[in-house]
């Protein structure tokens, strides 16, 4: 049972109105992208990201994949380890990605088409700390990713999987096995894979296999894992990037190329400059996919932002932020691809300063028209702590996102002339025939919010949005039920991370 039900079934309990109606397991863009650059500025960037490629090129430190480039016909220096990309090459790969994607779970009701005007919520990942009211700040450990991945099962909003808060408590030769585990057997979503090595890499895969019982043909007949690559900009591509891109290439999952240029620090300091990078390095990585399996599913991707020129920190939520997020969508669409973007805080609690910056790096992605919004909730600290409180409140900024992707209907009875018709001026509509049948289920009902007065707020505990987080994640948490078939994929995993784990393993490279 999804948090949607249980709040039915607690509220019909009560004798409360019954919840509202809205898939928010499926959603579509409700508005039209916006632009902050020109059409023809658009085209220049693009050019210019080319003529990065053909005439700098990017240092690529695995040997394999300069090999792979050189077989498309890049100039390859074996010295410098650099690699020049003709623009024929770019063409020639955007031409064979896909533009729409099959995005496969382990509940298919869950499973989601990765394309241009689909709407997908992802949360933090990669923090290798958590917080609460409760616990305080606290390094990641196995507990915690799990209580983590209940939270990501128990909300329809959150539609695939992420690394959340790292377990560190598990040797980094055994941890894909544990999250791997977790993701299985705690909830029905996409799943998450890092690109940690190959032995890593390919025992997530076959965990997959067994978990589902998936023939190989199966496995890629749509995607059944993602992953995050991330260049290291500026314009570097490292060993396990290099790796993770041609081996899920080759295994028919989706790798989402995502740079991350914080302008001013590892890209140039204005919005033109940091993108045309962030599109060189991602026009490079999609092209490696390319070039090892022609229609290899693969991302384009940007998490840009601005750094704080005094202390060199990355800052959220900003105007830089924002132009970057809707520029990348403009990018994307230029080549015909759909993208992933990001939210995020750096904030150190969740405060109004973390609730601000992620509000406007939803809606920034929002108007640009984002396929996947990354970090959508429960980021604090610029990626170092996942919050729980946070992730309770940015919930309810993405439920309400997800009410406006449901269309208006504006028939004749929506128009209301029968209720304006019976208020007289200076009246209301409380009572009206028309209110009397609509109440249960016309607005949204509030995850956190508080909408009482100030004296009933007051003589309720007076509690602000955190502490009131407090006790919905901890009801979460207690009324836990892992979804249907968990126990089953477990089990078919068990003798195998047992046999490997005997073996030593996978470390991940140096």
């Amino acid at each position: 049972m999804d948090k949607t039900s249980r709040r039915k079934g607690r509220a019909l309990r009560r004798g409360a109105p019954p919840v509202r109606n809205v898939d928010y397991r499926h959603l579509r863009h409700p508005f039209t992208a916006q632009k902050v650059l020109s059409d023809d500025a658009v085209a220049a960037i693009h050019d210019m990201a080319l003529r990065l490629l053909e005439d700098l090129g990017l240092r690529v430190l695995l040997p394999e994949a300069r090999a792979i480039y050189a077989s498309g016909g890049a100039i390859i220096d074996e010295g410098t380890e650099m690699v020049r990309i003709g623009r024929d090459m770019v063409a020639a790969s955007l031409a064979t990605a896909p533009k729409s994607i099959r995005m496969r779970a382990p509940n298919p009701e869950r499973e989601l088409i990765y394309e241009e005007g689909a709407l997908i919520f992802s949360p933090a990942g990669g923090c290798p700390n958590a917080t609460d009211r409760i616990r305080g700040r606290r390094p990641g450990n196995l507990a915690t990713f799990e209580e983590t991945l209940k939270l990501h099962q128990s909300f329809d909003v959150i539609h695939k999987l992420g690394p959340s808060a790292e377990p560190q408590d598990v040797p980094a030769h055994l941890r894909h096995y544990a999250m791997m585990r977790g993701q299985l057997t705690l909830s029905d979503k996409p799943l998450f894979v890092y690109a940690r090595g190959r032995g890593q890499i390919e025992d997530s895969f076959e965990m997959i296999r067994l978990a589902m019982g998936l023939s190989e043909d199966d496995f890629t007949d749509g995607s059944w894992a993602t992953t995050v690559i991330n260049t290291n900009s500026p314009r570097q591509l490292d060993k396990p990037m290099a790796e993770g891109i041609i081996d899920f290439a080759r295994a028919g999952q989706l790798s989402i190329i995502t740079p991350f240029c914080l302008a001013g620090a590892m890209a140039p300091v204005t919005v033109e400059g940091a993108l045309v990078l962030q599109h060189a390095e991602c026009l490079a990585g999609i092209t490696l996919a390319q070039l090892v399996r022609p229609g290899a599913p693969v991302s384009y991707g940007g998490f840009s932002s601005n750094v704080d020129m005094k202390s060199g920190a990355p800052a959220f939520g900003t105007p830089t932020h924002i132009r970057l997020a809707i520029g990348t969508g403009q990018l994307a669409r230029h080549v015909g691809m759909p993208w992933r973007s990001a939210a995020g805080s750096a904030s150190n609690v969740a405060d109004m300063q973390a609730a601000g910056e992620n509000h406007m790096g939803l809606w920034a992605n929002l108007v640009a028209n984002a396929t996947l919004t990354v970090h959508s909730a429960g980021w604090l600290e610029g990626g170092l702590t996942f919050g729980y409180e946070k992730f309770i409140n940015d919930i309810e900024a993405l439920q309400i996102i997800a009410e406006l992707c449901t269309p208006l209907s504006s028939n004749p009875d929506d128009l209301a002339w029968a209720a304006l018709s019976d208020v007289q001026p200076g009246g209301h509509f409380f009572a009206t025939q028309h209110t009397m049948d609509r109440f249960d289920r016309a607005f949204y009902g509030p995850l956190v919010a508080d909408l009482a007065n100030h004296g009933s707020w007051e003589a309720a505990g007076a509690q602000t949005s955190t502490e009131r987080a407090t006790s919905i994640w901890q009801t979460v948490l207690a009324e836990f039920a892992p979804p249907d078939g968990s126990e089953g994929r477990g089990h078919r995993i068990t003798r195998f991370i047992a046999d490997r784990s005997a073996e030593g393993g996978a470390p991940p490279p140096d």
